[in-house]
């Protein structure tokens, strides 16, 4: 697999880069949804494909890039397939870093060093290739303004900023209300976008260990599960259509 495009974990943390700040929106779900966005890229490049609910490893050969190489062995020697909800939540310490200094080593941010109440030693990271980023969102709001549907690299970025919760990021206000509901509509057009960006969202929910409970709670429950799983975290009921606020911390 080659370097010449940019893969869906470095497109997805460039959108989450404020080009002012510096700072990264929903950095804690956003951490989850790079590893999402991980198993995606691998399903892209024929190293993975879903079973169910579950990731399986259908071709072990590298694909060149280091980050996803490691994810890729570490699903590997689990020998059988793994449910995307437990993968996406297990332990990524450093994963958003390690793209950080990717995009900075290729020239995409530079890192702007500051301080935290003027003691503790800060890190923030700002886009130098503009155009890059600014093409990342023109596919967006193309295929949320034409309705055509979009190619699946597309969709699936879609569908993670969705689920990380970057649609008030990128659509702010009241005025962007409607972007944000054609946002998690575009869920749809890309399968495997659409089971880890709902695998994200179960995660942030506190879903993944809630199917052996709802099943013995009764079809009502599973109902409910299935509901609450369609929202980020953080998103009371009443907000679904994009009202939730959205937080933004240095990268570090």
């Amino acid at each position: 697999m080659g370097r010449s495009r940019r893969t869906i974990p470095e497109e997805l943390l460039l959108l989450a880069l404020d080009p002012t700040t510096g700072t990264t929106a929903q950095p804690q779900s956003l951490d989850l949804g790079l590893a999402g966005a991980q198993l995606v890229e691998l399903a892209l490049a024929g190293r993975i494909a879903p079973d169910g609910d579950r990731i399986a490893v259908v071709m072990a050969r590298p694909t060149g890039d280091p980050t996803l190489d490691s994810a890729l062995e570490l699903l590997r020697r689990r020998g059988s397939p793994v449910r995307a909800v437990h993968w996406i939540g297990g332990p990524r310490l450093g994963l958003r870093q390690t793209y950080l200094t990717h995009l900075e080593r290729c020239g995409m941010v530079h890192a702007v060093a500051g301080q935290m109440c003027g003691v503790l030693p800060t890190t923030r990271y700002q886009a130098t290739e503009t155009a890059i980023s600014r093409e990342i969102r023109a596919r967006l709001d193309n295929a949320i303004r034409t309705g055509v549907p979009p190619d699946p690299r597309t969709a699936a970025l879609a569908a993670l900023a969705h689920a990380v919760g970057l649609g008030k990021h990128l659509y702010p206000g009241n005025e962007g209300r409607s972007s944000r509901s054609r946002l998690r509509d575009l869920i749809r057009h890309d399968p495997m976008g659409g089971l880890v960006a709902h695998a994200v969202m179960d995660v942030q929910n506190g879903a993944a260990a809630q199917p052996r409970r709802a099943q013995a709670a009764g079809p009502g429950a599973v109902r409910q599960t299935a509901a609450r799983a369609t929202e980020p975290a953080g998103v009371p009921v009443q907000s679904r259509h994009g009202h939730g606020s959205m937080a933004r911390v240095g990268a570090r």
